[in-house]
């Protein structure tokens, strides 16, 4: 009697065992599953889309910061879109990591100012001289160099062009003495460069700032 009364709790206790362990294997994909759904990804292109149609000409102050950027003369030809452009890689959200205040005001101004594309206008004040090209000389453009002027006739006037540069709206602390600005060069296609940077009004000249954390992560190549 003691003999069978033990056999069947064992066969019972292994039935639990095997039970269970089907349990764990069945639940575990479930668990990892929802891993994703409790952290979602945020797509700023939805979210808080930029450039934007619809807006004005750009503020008389942006062109003050980027003629400072621009005091020394580039190798090649500036060439500047007509329309204001801008683009902030989502890293962890955002490239941009205000940590101080100021910080904070410039990522907040720039992030509205260029919410929507304003229109430049022919007052940098550039030694160099540039050129500013509307929407559809910009895509003519960008063909000539993507093509690398393959039709000479059509590519005449883009003939000397190594990129079309965008920029941005600059985004400005409180004291209008720091600012974040952004330029991206485009070689056509899928060729490019292109960052967010900081700049610092030192008397009556714009400069670059020195890099931080605050943008470290805010430049890429296509």
């Amino acid at each position: 009697m003691k003999i069978q009364l033990s056999w069947r709790l064992w066969l019972r206790l292994c039935l639990l065992v095997i039970v269970i362990v089907l349990l764990i294997v069945r639940l575990a994909p479930l668990h990892r599953g929802k891993t994703p759904a409790e952290r979602p990804i945020t797509d700023l292109a939805a979210s808080s889309p930029l450039n934007q149609l619809g807006a004005g000409v750009v503020p008389a102050e942006a062109y003050e910061v980027y003629s400072g950027i621009y005091r020394t003369p580039s190798p090649d030809p500036l060439v500047f879109a007509e329309n204001s452009f801008t683009d902030i890689p989502q890293v962890d959200g955002s490239c941009l990591k205000p940590s101080r205040p100021e910080e904070q005001e410039m990522a907040d101004a720039f992030v509205a100012d260029n919410r929507q594309s304003h229109r430049w206008e022919q007052k940098f004040s550039i030694a160099q001289g540039y050129r500013l090209l509307p929407r559809t000389e910009v895509a003519k453009a960008r063909y000539c160099l993507t093509t690398h002027g393959r039709d000479a006739a059509a590519c005449e006037n883009y003939k000397q062009l190594r990129y079309v540069r965008f920029l941005g709206v600059p985004g400005f602390d409180q004291t209008h003495t720091h600012a974040l600005v952004s330029v991206v060069k485009s070689c056509g296609g899928f060729c490019g460069t292109g960052g967010i940077f900081a700049v610092e009004k030192t008397g009556d000249t714009w400069q670059r700032s020195p890099t931080t954390d605050f943008t470290r992560n805010c430049s890429w190549m296509y």
